[in-house]
């Protein structure tokens, strides 16, 4: 079964001339369990408004997503919440942690949402992974951009997700820290066995994925497969 499947994904929103905007055309795509993707295209191309519908975050205006088997646009907001805390993880190129919380209480938000318990331990062990352990009662204000990517990295893969969507994770980093939130990220999604969706202007992060959808204009332009890129070829 597929973990993600967009089947004619249209978005339009009302524009002050009377006709409909249309940011995303006819669009459609099939992930399995464990595949790297990356979205491409330049600026105002609709890439991030793909990632937002592939990720329930919106409602298409025709087509459908189904996200691990469940169809979205079928569901409510609240019902579509509630799927992609028990199924995804995010990765912002902003980092969106919050500010009155330390680095391991950020990283506990997912599991805390869920209601599990030993969140602390795990938050830990995952801020450990990324070579924040000795950082974890630092608030974010308290990190440079690479620490903060790094917590986002953790808290990201805290909830074990089935789907994981990155939208422009390097965009606010320089090149050598990039280098090293990129291989992490990489490295997790391995290690969790996890469907990776990044959208991005980097040509060479998404050469690093199985496939790339190129859109242009709120439709697809292509669909390639990657050749596969190791570290030593990248060094």
């Amino acid at each position: 079964m597929s973990i993600l499947k967009v089947e004619n994904l249209t978005k339009s929103y009302p524009s002050a001339g009377g006709a409909p905007l249309t940011v995303l055309h006819g669009v459609s795509f099939e992930l399995a369990a464990g595949d790297t993707f990356a979205i491409v295209g330049p600026s105002g191309s609709g890439k991030t408004t793909l990632l937002g519908l592939c990720a329930g975050l919106d409602r298409a205006t025709s087509g459908s997503v189904w996200l691990n088997g469940i169809q979205l646009d079928t569901l409510s907001e609240d019902q579509r919440a509630a799927v992609r805390n028990q199924h995804v993880g995010f990765i912002f190129q902003n980092f969106q942690l919050l500010p009155t919380l330390t680095a391991l209480e950020n990283v506990q938000v997912p599991q805390e949402l869920r209601g599990e318990k030993g969140s602390a331990a795990t938050a830990q062990a995952l801020l450990e992974r990324v070579g924040l352990g000795k950082r974890a009662h630092h608030y974010p204000a308290q990190l440079s951009g690479g620490e903060q990517q790094r917590v986002s990295l953790a808290r990201a893969f805290a909830n074990r997700p089935a789907l994981l969507f990155a939208d422009e994770p390097t965009g606010n980093l320089d090149p050598d820290t990039s280098d090293t939130v990129v291989d992490l990220l990489f490295e997790l999604n391995r290690e969790a066995g996890t469907t990776l969706v990044l959208v991005t202007h980097d040509l060479e992060l998404a050469a690093r994925t199985q496939r790339t959808l190129r859109v242009r204009g709120g439709t697809v332009q292509d669909d390639v497969r990657n050749q596969p890129v190791n570290a030593q070829a990248r060094a």
